[in-house]
């Protein structure tokens, strides 16, 4: 079994769910007493959260790589960035270590198109939907058209995720929005939704609405496992 470097606290709130979904995983996979082998380094999302939304992705560009290099030399074997938005530096990420990035886009994209499906709602943070670096490689490298929600529906999916989801703040109007916003993707021609934050799967699941989602937290964190436990 490899060793597994998470990226995470963006928000910790989900990096939890990172690390409970992998070693489930693997104890499923190899039953008995086995769990995961894994690092993580775990940022200040305060001091993230203030420079995205400042626009400072240079310096976040940074320290993300540097974060990256420490997981490296501690023993990590594959990189995991534990959050969608924070992928926007990939490639840079990816150029500075000597471990592969196992990006959280190729994993959803693939989990899609297992189901076949070739036009996909995104939901996520304001710079998830709106920038094209989520958004370009799904339809680039893996086919599928992306679709995002108009102007007004956007700002209140990023609200919802920086005032109460990264908070762990689970609100049951909330989740009646998000449904809402997934029907009407549906209605303008979303064959499924992808939960593209990795927050939203804390407050909208399969049961609550009648197209299929994509809960990327639960994919990126099996794809970690399956790689951890393949090579």
């Amino acid at each position: 079994m490899k060793t597994i470097g998470l990226l995470g606290g963006m928000s910790w709130e989900s990096s939890v769910e990172y690390y409970r979904i992998i070693n489930e995983t693997v104890k499923q996979r190899l039953g008995g007493l086995h769990s995961a082998k894994c690092l993580m380094y775990s940022v200040d999302f305060a001091e993230i959260e203030s420079l995205q939304h400042a626009s400072e992705w240079d310096i976040l560009t940074a320290t993300m790589v540097e974060a990256s290099i420490r997981l490296e030399s501690g023993g990590a074997d594959c990189l995991v960035i534990c959050t969608n938005t924070m992928h926007q530096m990939a490639n840079e990420i990816q150029a500075a270590i000597n471990i592969p990035l196992i990006h959280i886009a190729d994993a959803t994209a693939a989990e899609i198109q297992t189901k076949g499906l070739y036009k996909i709602g995104l939901l996520g943070t304001r710079f998830t939907m709106e920038g094209d670096f989520y958004r370009k490689r799904l339809e680039e490298r893996h086919g599928p058209k992306v679709i995002i929600p108009d102007k007004k529906q956007r700002e209140t999916v990023h609200q919802v995720i920086y005032n109460e989801l990264v908070k762990g703040e689970i609100r049951d109007e909330s989740r009646e929005v998000f449904k809402d916003i997934i029907a009407n993707l549906g209605s303008v021609g979303a064959e499924g939704v992808i939960l593209g934050c990795t927050e939203i799967p804390l407050l909208v699941h399969q049961e609550d609405v009648d197209i299929p989602i994509f809960d990327t937290t639960q994919i990126h964190a099996e794809a970690a496992a399956d790689w951890a436990l393949s090579v």
